[in-house]
């Protein structure tokens, strides 16, 4: 309970203390994603072609008061195509010297700077059902809890090109069940910018640990982890690549309700990005592997592996309208076997933001 009061109160002392305008300055987004996507999986299952077809809808909100802080936050009307509406929108506060602090629903410092590394477009996809539980993403490690705070410093903090951030989260102080959840997060994570004669280089890495609550025997290791990514922009061209390691929990990804797997993973993401004229070119690729247990404090012996490559072209045919392919192959392997829930998909659709 004394966390909590001490979240409620930093929340309504930081917001007090302005004079806040009258107004709130409002802008909207929004995009359409439509075509279709065939979808080729191992010898023994069915070849399936699907419509993609996703909208959505977004607000966001704005002021500055007096003393020069701005407060924002936003929230999305809808999101069609499988997802609900996200309402997990923090209250952001920036300051007049360029640094910011996000109040509930915050995130993780650590996923903030992780490297953005180049990927396909399109809404290609293999599905399956296998308990693989290899990563496929370098801030797997990372995890919060809504009631968070996140602080951001200025730009050039401490030297050029630098900036930091650093995160903590609680939970809502439920009661232990024999499902695991988050009791508390933390993260740190930096950005730096700097150039190598006509590249632009970023580095951003982060570092992130909790604690779990649950009744019965206890997790060896929490949600946990570190990732490092570089990414180079030479003119058109751009080159990423990331690399994340940690440990992770998933309450069922063994079959077993009620049941956390432990996860022992690692991930390397790799891609590249080139424009030329109206057609952009993407290529990138997803190697992770991970040892998961729904033992816990019993590590396995057998390793999960999700392998993917995938790459697009996008062809701007107007302002804000582009087309796409994709092609995306991947190739699974669950507990040391080979798993039929590979395969491959290609896409063929539009998009269209404002």
């Amino acid at each position: 309970m004394k966390k909590e009061l001490l979240m409620a109160s930093a929340l309504v002392s930081t917001l007090g203390v302005a004079s806040v305008a009258q107004a709130v300055t409002a802008t909207m987004s929004g995009s359409l994603k439509i075509g279709a996507e065939f979808e080729s999986a191992d010898d023994t299952t069915t070849d399936t072609n699907n419509v993609k077809d996703q909208s959505n809808f977004s607000v966001s909100l704005s002021e500055t008061t007096d003393g020069g802080t701005t407060i924002s936050s936003s929230f999305m009307l809808t999101n069609e195509g499988g997802s609900a509406p996200d309402d997990d929108n923090a209250i952001k506060l920036t300051f007049s010297d360029g640094s910011a602090l996000e109040l509930l629903n915050a995130g993780n410092a650590s996923s903030t700077h992780a490297v953005s590394v180049p990927g396909a477009s399109g809404e290609q996809g293999v599905g399956g059902t296998t308990t693989n539980n290899a990563p496929t993403g370098v801030d797997f490690g990372a995890g919060s809890t809504a009631l968070g705070v996140e602080w951001h410093s200025a730009a050039d903090f401490m030297a050029d090109g630098l900036k930091v951030s650093a995160s903590y989260s609680t939970d809502n102080g439920a009661a232990k069940t024999a499902t695991a959840k988050l009791d508390s997060a933390w993260g740190v994570g930096a950005t730096y910018v700097t150039s190598a004669g006509d590249t632009a280089l970023t580095i951003g890495g982060g570092l992130s640990g909790s604690e779990v609550k649950m009744t019965g025997t206890q997790l060896s290791n929490a949600k946990e982890g570190f990732h490092v990514g570089v990414s180079a922009v030479t003119g058109d061209l751009t080159v990423g690549i990331g690399f994340g390691d940690g440990d992770s929990f998933d309450d069922d990804g063994a079959g077993t309700t009620n049941t956390p797997t432990e996860i022992d993973g690692s991930v390397v993401k790799a891609g590249i990005k080139y424009v030329t004229g109206d057609i952009t070119l993407a290529v990138g690729t997803v190697n992770g592997e991970a040892k998961d247990s729904a033992t816990p404090g019993t590590p396995d012996t057998t390793d999960d592996s999700h392998d993917a490559a995938s790459a697009s072209v996008t062809y701007a045919v107007a302002s804000g309208v582009s087309a796409v392919v994709g092609y995306t192959t991947v190739d699974q392997n669950n507990d040391g076997v080979s798993s039929t829930d590979g395969g491959s998909a290609w896409y063929i659709g539009a998009n269209m933001s404002f």
